[in-house]
């Protein structure tokens, strides 16, 4: 099901009368943005008269928005870079970092296309523009099409990272403003591959398993083999926010990171921190 960009505020009152609470704001990652709308809903059920609005963008976006002051917790499914800890820092922000959940990152391709594994080097060739045809891969004689997310996005920054070796990604990459596009993308296209969070798998992309070493041994991506190591594809998904705000986004921030909030975590299709951090 296609998840997009989208602002979802989340209002409950308890008979008929809203208690006068801040709204908290929570804004950034698009891979984290289904999760903790769930996590919002819930959270709110059990605390009527709170207010919670979760809106996406992008990791750059959310952690952009701290030092602006038009978010209190900003989703990130990558690290917080040093020239963004700089500038919080001529500012006086102190941010926080909090793990909230793991994921693993599918590739995907047409349902079509016949090939169903490849190595990371295989796959560093594709998105740098080495390999562009699918016969090379053992796929049939057809144009190699690839999509990405933009450069604003931490999934962007995490495939550079982890697939590519911080190598650049292809000049004429086709780069998608969400996971949404990705998808509809690659399910238009025989010859297109992209990249996309394990939570939005669906029936119209394959994802293709991933060998790390060279071949020998190759995983599919699910939350068995993201959390067991398996499948090598796999990041931690992160909360910021300013330490002057704790006690007002504390009471969430342990809601998700409850046994209850956990479970919603694994329910949504990404890997718990406990269970990922037993695999580790």
């Amino acid at each position: 099901m296609y998840r997009g960009t989208y602002v979802l505020a989340i209002i409950s009152c308890a008979m008929l009368f809203c208690r006068n609470a801040e709204a908290q704001r929570v804004k950034g990652s698009d891979t984290l943005l289904p999760l903790t709308q769930e996590l919002a809903e819930q959270y709110i059920d059990e605390h009527p008269g709170t207010e919670v609005i979760v809106t996406g963008g992008g990791s750059g976006v959310g952690i952009a928005a701290l030092p602006e002051n038009t978010t209190d917790i900003a989703m990130a499914s990558r690290r917080i870079k040093f020239g963004e800890k700089m500038k919080f820092a001529e500012i006086g922000l102190d941010a926080r970092e909090v793990i909230v959940a793991y994921d693993a990152l599918a590739v995907v391709v047409n349902p079509s296309n016949p090939v169903d594994s490849l190595t990371r080097e295989q796959l560093e060739a594709i998105f740098r523009g080495k390999i562009t045809n699918w016969k090379d891969v053992g796929g049939e004689d057809r144009k190699i099409v690839v999509y990405s997310r933009e450069t604003s996005s931490g999934t962007y920054e995490f495939f550079k990272e982890s697939v590519l070796d911080n190598k650049n990604y292809m000049s004429s990459i086709l780069s998608m403003p969400a996971t949404g596009a990705i998808i509809q993308s690659v399910r238009q296209t025989k010859g297109a591959i992209g990249y996309i969070g394990l939570a939005y798998l669906n029936p119209f992309v394959k994802p293709v398993s991933v060998s790390y070493d060279g071949g020998a041994s190759y995983a599919r991506p699910s939350v068995g083999t993201a959390a067991d190591g398996s499948y090598p594809i796999v990041r931690p998904l992160y909360y910021y926010y300013d330490a002057r705000k704790e006690a007002e986004v504390g009471p969430f921030i342990s809601y998700v990171l409850s046994a209850e909030g956990q479970a919603s975590v694994l329910e949504q299709g990404f890997i718990p921190v406990l269970m990922e951090e037993k695999a580790l």
